[in-house]
């Protein structure tokens, strides 16, 4: 207690100098924090995605479409426990900013497969009565106020006109990663009004669903599902749902590379400061350093005295700066809304930041602790006044 009582003190001795530079540890901890927290948010899909799930689309290209009569044959290949389907919407609410994900759907065989979309049983089979029904995911009806049996008209972008759907359900999340900014409507009724328009892009669809029972058999079901349509009019690209998500992500590969280097070089930055900040103390107390060594105590106690205070002052403005990332990171989300599904600050990043704040205290004592520790005592006294 003595110590800690001692170490405060001295870590407060000067309250400008020691406040400029707990402001800026706050500033970098913080900000580290929430870069890597946007990062984290950009691979959500693919840490939500499911091991027991296979997306097939066009070798192609997602632009071009599967025949829905593949559903019968892709039921019969081994290791298939289930067959699903789905098109992007790609439409818009009230304005274009109002940006967030929708699907086409065959209701029952997809949230079969999507267990981790919690319903109850009577919204569920509400929406599967309703060809007009739509669902979403709490953060979205949560972000547009939406509330069961709510009218929600989408404007077509893709498929042209004004949609209008009757919001039968609301899921939410069995975890925290699960995606809940997605509006889910009938396939069947999508599938009515192309072939009306456009009656040859009818029974297509964007991509199926798989579910499998064994993960490990996924490359395996994989292979069989591609050879089954090799050398056909529409050949198909199989892969892990993970894989299908890390597709999208990749196309960003250098924009996140860039934000987690930023996030390194401004923890870099703070501990220039902070080394700075402790040079400085050193310098200042030599003669008390040499003091203390006169009278006994030895060079690893000066030291100890050091890093001491560099970890108090290091703690302390990690803890505000972790504390900070958790208001900054909710006014970041609803910021940007639908744009980023997941955005959390995890228990990963916390311990990122509080190694950064631990590791700044350390290294930047280091020298001048070295320093002091092998202060000649009667150089250091002629600094006494």
């Amino acid at each position: 207690m003595f110590l800690l009582k001692l170490l405060l003190r001295n870590a407060f001795r000067h309250p400008l100098r020691t406040g400029l530079t707990l402001l800026g540890l706050v500033v970098a901890i913080s900000a580290f924090g929430l870069l890597r927290t946007i990062n984290e948010a950009w691979y959500a899909g693919v840490q939500a995605s499911s091991a027991t799930r296979l997306i097939s689309r066009n070798a192609i290209s997602l632009t071009f479409a599967l025949p829905l009569s593949y559903a019968e044959r892709l039921r019969g290949v081994d290791g298939v426990a289930g067959v699903s389907w789905a098109n992007w919407f790609g439409g818009v609410y009230q304005s274009e900013r109002n940006f967030f994900p929708q699907f086409a759907i065959e209701p029952a065989s997809y949230l079969k497969l999507y267990s981790e979309y919690r319903l109850s049983d009577e919204e569920k089979a509400a929406f599967i009565r309703d060809r007009q029904g739509a669902i979403v995911g709490r953060k979205l009806a949560n972000q547009y106020g939406w509330k069961i049996g709510d009218t929600i008209p989408i404007r077509g972008t893709i498929f042209p006109g004004t949609w209008t759907f009757t919001l039968r359900g609301i899921w939410d999340g069995a975890e925290a990663s699960t995606d809940e900014s997605q509006l889910l409507f009938h396939w069947q009724l999508l599938n009515e009004s192309v072939k009306k328009r456009f009656p040859k892009r009818g029974d297509q669809v964007g991509v199926f669903v798989l579910g499998i029972d064994e993960p490990q058999q996924a490359a395996a079901v994989s292979q069989q599902v591609d050879a089954l349509f090799k050398n056909s009019l529409a050949e198909t690209l199989t892969e892990t749902e993970s894989a299908f998500q890390l597709s999208f992500v990749a196309m960003s590969e250098a924009i996140l590379v860039a934000i987690e280097a930023v996030s390194y070089i401004i923890v870099l930055i703070i501990l220039a400061v902070m080394a700075n900040t402790m040079t400085m103390t050193a310098r200042e107390r030599l003669a008390e350093y040499a003091t203390l060594k006169a009278l006994g105590f030895g060079p690893g106690f000066v030291s100890r005295l050091l890093f001491g205070e560099s970890l108090v002052i290091a703690l302390i403005g990690g803890a505000a700066g972790i504390a900070l990332t958790f208001p900054i990171a909710a006014a970041f989300a609803k910021a940007a809304g639908s744009f980023l599904s997941v955005f959390l600050v995890s228990d990963t990043t916390v311990l990122l930041q509080a190694g950064a704040a631990l590791g700044v205290g350390l290294i930047a004592a280091a020298w001048p602790a070295w320093q002091m520790g092998r202060i000649d005592i009667v150089n250091g006294l002629r600094h006494v006044a």
